[in-house]
């Protein structure tokens, strides 16, 4: 990983839209801070597609499509997209699954989850799982004291014994029926919604994560930025960003946020 005074002017002033994650990447110790909803409004104000490509629910990104200073989100690790057409006052929904099979789906995670709270002490359902559609989310740090490493381990053995797709965020492990992840509906977002082949123009956009559940986003982006508590993470990670910034969390995104806005300046 290279530091993020690496990313050369002519690659930034060439970026057209920012992706990024929310927690512990867009948040700070759990909040969003002013500086770092302020950094997603100039974003935008300088021209700049702006899309969260989060594990977080489907009730808070029905929320953070309307209200947020953004152009879509990628929600449930990538089981949906969602936009608010603020023209026609219209929610637009795409997910993998159809809702008889979510219904379904979800049943068996009820049992997967109280399975996993049996079993790894200490951990917990996630405060945010009556909102989700699609994945369960067990929580290691969030509202619950820090279980260690072999546990967060455990609970990945386990939803990966019953036949789920496992992944680690900086304060959940989530896991889900399928084979998606926050790329695949990422790219299908921008076809469907934008008209844009990612594959074709990936070299233009930029996507901040922090944690082993953005790595397919990592390795997928030329120009994909860690914020410094990305760090944590080595040696855990399927792939590397390119880039890491100096300061952590939120903190990390407003460092990034600058960087891109002051080339655009200088344009």
């Amino acid at each position: 990983m290279q530091p993020l005074s690496a990313f050369s002017a002519a690659a930034r002033r060439a970026v057209r839209g920012v992706l990024c994650d929310i927690d512990d990447t867009l948040s700070t110790d759990g909040h969003l801070t002013a500086a770092a909803y302020d950094a997603l409004e100039r974003l935008r104000a300088a021209g700049l597609s702006v899309v969260p490509i989060t594990g977080r629910p489907a009730g808070w990104c029905d929320h953070i499509a309307r209200m947020w200073p953004v152009d879509a989100v990628v929600g449930e690790n990538g089981a949906f997209w969602f936009r608010y057409d603020h023209a026609r006052r219209r929610m637009q929904r795409q997910f993998v699954d159809t809702p008889d099979v979510r219904l379904e789906h979800r049943t068996a995670l009820a049992a997967i989850a109280a399975e996993i709270i049996a079993a790894v002490p200490g951990a917990a359902v996630a405060a945010d799982q009556q909102y989700r559609e699609t994945d369960l989310a067990i929580d290691f740090c969030e509202d619950v004291p820090r279980l260690a490493d072999t546990a967060v381990q455990h609970i990945v053995a386990l939803m990966q014994r019953r036949g789920l797709t496992a992944k680690v965020s900086s304060i959940h492990v989530n896991g889900w029926f399928g084979n998606y992840d926050k790329l695949t509906m990422t790219r299908r977002l921008y076809a469907e919604c934008f008209g844009i082949d990612l594959d074709a123009a990936r070299d233009h956009y930029v996507f901040a994560g922090d944690s082993p559940n953005d790595a397919p986003m990592f390795g997928y982006f030329p120009h994909a930025v860690g914020v410094a508590n990305v760090r944590q993470f080595v040696g855990q990670l399927a792939h590397d960003p390119a880039y890491v910034t100096v300061a952590a969390t939120g903190a990390g995104f407003v460092e990034l946020a600058n960087a891109l806005l002051e080339e655009r300046q200088n344009k």
